[in-house]
């Protein structure tokens, strides 16, 4: 913590400002980028410090909260170029853990995570409607709280007819909509998400948060996931080249998403259309 307190304690005081005298823990540290979960008597907040080139990127993200309706951050940055951010912490299990559950193969909890699954659609598609892409729609990105569903990690986050990065890097590879990623291992920049992309992301991250799996079966396409490495990955989705998993893990879900997942980009439903259709597979399933 001392470590921290040095780097930005401006961002520190921020935190403070919305929860009183805070307590650091840890999420995450990775690639420049660090996380802690602030504690205190009024509340708890998010704190995000990017250094290096994570720098730009978080400051994109604090830009996108601060233009976004509903969410509130404040930001600076540091002596060596770094940037930090506070908001509020988003208190909630995300989907991923929604689906706990339904992997374990309980099938008495498929109506409460169909719930959920309406939720995120629904979620995505106001932000849709708003004219704002995520850009890197995962399980983890979409918080389950009392309110409602909440989308974080906004760092790829873009709004229509803006071009905020000269290169593309967001979207996990196994979650990226094949024109993406055609796109990406051609090095065609800047590579920019659309709503069509969002909707192929969320079907795939509702699969894997369903199945405790990615969508694409890259042993039957023979390919070696963990030798092949990202470019080889993205070449051959984009190519189309890597069929989805045999796997009928819950066959009425995985086909309304197997809709989703081999549909041509023009051919996808929206955000509204794909919460439509899981609403009607959650009242026919109660």
């Amino acid at each position: 913590m001392g470590e921290f307190l040095a780097e930005a304690a401006e961002a520190l005081k921020a935190a403070e400002a919305l929860c009183g005298p805070v307590t650091l823990t840890e999420i995450s540290d990775r690639r420049g980028s660090a996380v802690w979960k602030a504690g205190g008597p009024d509340g708890a907040a998010s704190i995000k410090l990017g250094t290096g080139e994570a720098a730009e990127v978080t400051a994109r993200e604090a830009s996108v909260l601060d233009r976004l309706p509903g969410y509130e951050v404040a930001s600076g940055r540091i002596g060596d170029g770094g940037v930090w951010y506070v908001t509020p912490w988003e208190e909630g299990p995300s989907t991923w853990q929604q689906f706990r559950s339904v992997r374990a193969r309980r099938d008495a909890a498929r109506p409460e995570a169909l719930a959920s699954a309406v939720q995120v659609a629904q979620a995505v598609a106001e932000l849709h409607g708003l004219g704002w892409i995520h850009g890197d729609l995962q399980p983890a990105h979409a918080i389950h709280t009392v309110g409602g569903v909440r989308l974080i990690d906004f760092a790829w986050a873009r709004q229509l007819g803006e071009t905020p990065w000269s290169v593309f890097r967001g979207t996990m590879v196994h979650l990226t909509a094949p024109e993406l990623a055609a796109e990406i291992a051609a090095g065609n920049q800047p590579v920019l998400t659309t709503f069509t992309s969002d909707v192929y992301a969320l079907a795939a991250s509702l699969w894997t948060a369903a199945t405790g799996d990615w969508p694409l079966d890259y042993e039957a396409a023979g390919i070696d996931r963990k030798a092949a490495g990202p470019t080889a990955l993205l070449e051959a989705i984009g190519e189309r080249a890597v069929p989805l998993v045999g796997t009928e893990v819950w066959p009425e879900l995985q086909q309304v998403l197997e809709d989703v997942l081999l549909a041509e980009a023009k051919d996808r439903p929206l955000a509204t259309e794909l919460a439509d259709r899981l609403t009607a597979l959650h009242e026919a399933d109660r």
